[in-house]
């Protein structure tokens, strides 16, 4: 029976690069996909866009094309990416000039946009699902839709090497291939349930190979300095074996698949993507090796006719500014100089203002927080959102004026302000959406 091997590349936008360069050495791949898109992610990239048109694409594209592309185009391994962010024909542009850079001529990189529906809103609120009142037009940055499968088999159909899409749900990526393989039927749901549930283990890479499963001392996970990202092994008929390189770091088990098979997950009958609502509530995982699972069961029904959009809005700024104490009576001096900056900002009237203790209260509020013994260090963290760049400085002055206004003892302030960007779900009708491949030759 015929089989397929995809390469796991990255699981996020800022995600390490040394184990995307090993799969393509050592994995014996034939694709290699980076999914490196979060929400809030696309929204900042629509950010740079509008800064720069020629940015908007993910921030590391270079430094990863340039260090897998050598292989992959040696080993004629193709490469599937939302890489492409806020603008994937201009990350296809960067991708043509580098692979030109490299010596490496011939290839076809794909661009798939379309899932940019920002005008639709600017025309006016649409959809099944309104936003909140308060939220005006003038706030919003990005609204990009989901988009899924089709126009990536499309791309491969049309010979791309390199893939690069804006929004597409994670899954949709590695279902893509699969479908272009093994000519799937894009109605045979079974078939895309089950290859959905392969790419939503594959999606966050080092997750599944024990990255976010490790928590000493209840599990241990040996080599996470070098931890390896996974590979699928996925036959015809759907049936996969995820594994990594040999000798990589990391560990992959039942349980680290079950973890990363109900991540994110609220109902696992009904996983709604764009190319199936997927069944995970049969998903079989059965030992095969060492680091080797075989994954069976995925089931699926019609897809929805509704595509989920992202909106990203202008959400004010956030100023914070921090300060440490330590030696004796640190927790005293600490807590007077919270009260200090309280009153000090009070007048200014923050929509949200929070004074706490990292390393006392900073996570649970104190609901849980506890201490057998006073600390002898302790760091003061004011954070607050406001209105404009001007109010959220306030906090970081007033901790830095700590220094020479406060308590003794403080040091080594940090502050910062930054843009704060909300997320707003909601869906659009399908029709609504059309998606476009172009394409570029180096």
């Amino acid at each position: 029976m015929k089989t397929v091997r995809i390469g796991a590349g990255a699981g996020y936008s800022g995600d390490r690069i040394d184990p995307a360069v090993e799969l393509a050495e050592k994995g014996s791949i034939q694709y290699l996909v980076f999914e490196c898109l979060a929400e809030r992610t696309i929204a900042l990239a629509q950010r740079r866009k509008l800064v720069d048109p020629a940015a908007g694409y993910d921030p590391l594209l270079e430094e990863r094309i340039e260090a897998v592309l050598p292989l992959c185009a040696e080993k004629k391994i193709r490469i599937v990416s939302n890489m492409g962010a806020a603008h994937p024909a201009a990350a296809a542009r960067k991708t043509r000039e580098i692979a030109q850079r490299l010596g490496i001529c011939g290839l076809r990189i794909a661009a798939v946009t379309g899932d940019d529906v920002l005008p639709n809103i600017r025309q006016g609120w649409s959809g099944e699902s309104q936003p909140p009142a308060d939220l005006p037009v003038e706030k919003v940055i990005s609204a990009n839709a989901y988009l899924g499968a089709e126009p990536i088999i499309s791309a491969m159909a049309g010979g791309a090497d390199i893939v690069l899409t804006g929004r597409v749900a994670d899954p949709s990526m590695f279902l893509a291939i699969l479908v272009h393989e093994f000519g799937w039927s894009l109605e045979d749901w079974n078939l895309l349930g089950q290859g959905t549930v392969i790419g939503h283990l594959l999606e966050c890479a080092g997750q599944i190979t024990g990255g976010y499963f490790a928590d000493p001392p209840y599990s241990i996970i040996p080599g996470l300095a070098h931890l390896g990202f996974p590979i699928a092994e996925v036959r015809e008929d759907g049936v996969a074996v995820i594994s990594k390189v040999e000798g990589s770091g990391g560990r992959i088990t039942r349980a680290t698949c079950t973890e990363q098979l109900l991540y994110e997950v609220q109902d696992p009958t009904s996983y709604l993507t764009p190319d199936v609502v997927a069944d995970f509530s049969r998903v079989a995982l059965d030992d095969a090796g060492e680091d080797r699972i075989r994954v069976s069961g995925g089931r699926g029904r019609e897809r929805p006719d509704s595509l989920k959009v992202s909106v990203g809005y202008h959400d004010g700024y956030i100023g914070e500014g921090q300060i440490s104490y330590a030696g004796p009576g640190a927790l005293s001096r600490a807590e007077f100089a919270r009260e200090i900056v309280a009153e000090r900002l009070r007048p200014y009237g923050f929509s949200e203002l929070r004074l706490e203790f990292i390393g006392l209260n900073a996570i649970h509020n104190g609901v849980l927080s506890g201490l057998g013994c006073t600390p002898n260090e302790i760091r003061l963290r004011v954070v607050g959102r406001a209105d404009s760049m001007k109010n959220a400085s306030r906090i970081c002055r007033e901790v830095e004026a700590l220094y020479t206004n406060g308590p003794a003892g403080g040091g080594g302030v940090a502050q910062s302000v930054r843009e704060t960007i909300g997320i707003l779900p909601m869906l659009i009708p399908r029709s609504a959406v059309t998606p476009r491949v172009d394409y570029e030759v180096s």
